[in-house]
């Protein structure tokens, strides 16, 4: 299927690792520019000799609201143009409520929820002129939230009403936005834990897959993170807008 990507443009904040990486290295491959953010210099570095000179890759923290403006900017300054954003920047964090401190809710509703916030409302004029679309990516648990889950599943809860009312506000201005709800799929992050456990990755995600009685038997591939994301990006998909799609082998006990 070709998925009309040619020469369009995309940004991808945490793009320079694990599902934000992959996504924007299929952009790529199917013919668009794509313009992503981190925070390591040693991954943007990887990013760069991944996704060669049709990306912008630029250090910047989602949560500091001064380099977030830079990055949008430096973006619409190189591509003239924006067909699509991808608020994908976060981490997990899963602690009971009781031992629970005030300042991790507000660092993880910074990073998950203010950040995509505040790129959305910069991004809108630009995606209008294109009739470009929005994805935030969450996770299964915003749906059904386990025991010491949160702030992440508080975090991804709101992520979802707010693709929802993005979508209901923008929808008129021919802006579709949807969200990706991810399981346990392949990412620089459960790289970094199996390292630590001085584990095997394979080993690592087969007991993940294990522990977790994922339907499928197994995690979920990066690749096929970027190809529901590059998908939703294109205009195939230019009739689905204000959904949240799950990614995640079965293991959601919700359809």
């Amino acid at each position: 299927m070709d998925l009309e990507l040619t020469d369009r443009v995309f940004l991808v904040t945490g793009g320079t690792d694990g599902l934000g990486l992959a996504l924007a290295k299929k952009l790529v491959g199917e013919g668009a520019h794509v313009a992503v953010c981190g925070r390591d210099e040693e991954r943007l570095d990887l990013a760069r000799s991944v996704l060669g000179v049709r990306a912008l890759c630029a250090r910047a923290d989602v949560t500091n609201e001064v380099e977030l403006d830079e990055f949008i900017d430096a973006t619409l300054s190189r591509f003239d143009r924006l067909d699509g954003a991808v608020n994908n920047a976060g981490r997990t964090a899963g602690t009971s409520i009781a031992t629970s401190h005030d300042q991790a809710w507000r660092e993880d509703l910074e990073l998950k929820v203010i950040s995509a916030v505040h790129l959305s409302r910069r991004v809108l004029p630009a995606l209008e002129s294109t009739g470009g679309s929005i994805i935030n990516v969450l996770a299964i648990l915003g749906r059904t939230p386990p025991a010491n889950s949160t702030p992440t599943s508080a975090s991804r809860a709101a992520g979802l009403a707010l693709t929802k009312a993005m979508a209901n506000e923008v929808g008129p201005r021919g802006i579709r936005v949807n969200a990706i709800l991810i399981g346990l799929i392949e990412s620089g992050q459960w790289v970094r834990r199996a390292h630590d456990a001085s584990t095997p990755l394979e080993e690592f995600y087969a007991t993940m897959a294990e522990n977790s009685k994922i339907p499928l038997g197994r995690i979920g591939k990066a690749e096929e993170f970027a190809d529901l994301g590059a998908f939703l990006l294109s205009p195939r998909a230019s009739y689905i807008t204000g959904v949240g799609v799950s990614i995640d082998g079965g293991l959601s006990p919700v359809i």
